[in-house]
């Protein structure tokens, strides 16, 4: 999280549709071995939890159950030059959104892993154009094959810890020149949540 406190947002509805639009993240933990991390599909149960799966011979999952660990999703990012603003006498900097989410974290159940599958399915499927799949498609032996293969968990997040670094600490007609610039640098995301987020 930035030191900034200008970066930061108590705003959980809007933490909340970070999770859900960007829908993959890492989760780190330390092990016997050392600092691991394993990236993963990411579902918010929208109570305070997060759900996701790791595959069983990842580093990871024998080591999560009861344990602490720290996810992080990483929203849209770019470069901002020293050319948008009013004084070119600075330095460039980076505009970022990134989510850390810390918590304990317990194995699933098979019955509320086979739930964030088909409910993970459902959604990604959703923003798909045409006629979606559905799990119903895939064979006994193949859906039976992807239980072996992953262990599901769910986190109980106890602090959430957001950052929003969106040039809020420029002058409105700065933010706007930045937010041009980034769009014209392929940032359309980024661009718009310079613009839209309030100061």
């Amino acid at each position: 999280m930035h030191p900034n406190p200008l970066f930061r947002s108590d705003d959980h509805a809007l933490l909340e549709s970070l999770i859900a639009e960007i829908g993959f993240g890492m989760v780190f933990a330390q092990t016997p071995d050392g600092p691991r991390v394993a990236h993963t599909p990411l579902l918010s149960t929208a109570d305070g939890a997060v759900q996701f799966h790791l595959a069983r011979g990842n580093a990871l999952t024998r080591h999560l159950d009861g344990g602490t660990a720290l996810i992080v999703v990483n929203g849209p990012d770019a470069y901002v030059s020293p050319r948008w603003y009013d004084n070119r006498d600075t330095v460039p900097t980076w505009n970022y959104v990134a989510l850390e989410l810390e918590g304990r974290v317990r194995r699933m159940a098979d019955e509320g892993l086979e739930a964030f599958l088909h409910a993970a399915i459902a959604k990604h499927e959703g923003r798909l154009e045409g006629e979606p799949w559905r799990a119903e498609e895939s064979s006994e032996k193949v859906w039976s094959g992807l239980f072996r293969g992953i262990t599901g968990f769910e986190m109980e997040v106890l602090a959430w810890r957001p950052t929003l670094k969106l040039s809020q600490n420029k002058s409105a007609n700065e933010r706007a020149r930045i937010a041009e610039g980034l769009e014209a640098a392929g940032h359309a995301a980024l661009a718009h949540l310079v613009r839209e987020l309030p100061e």
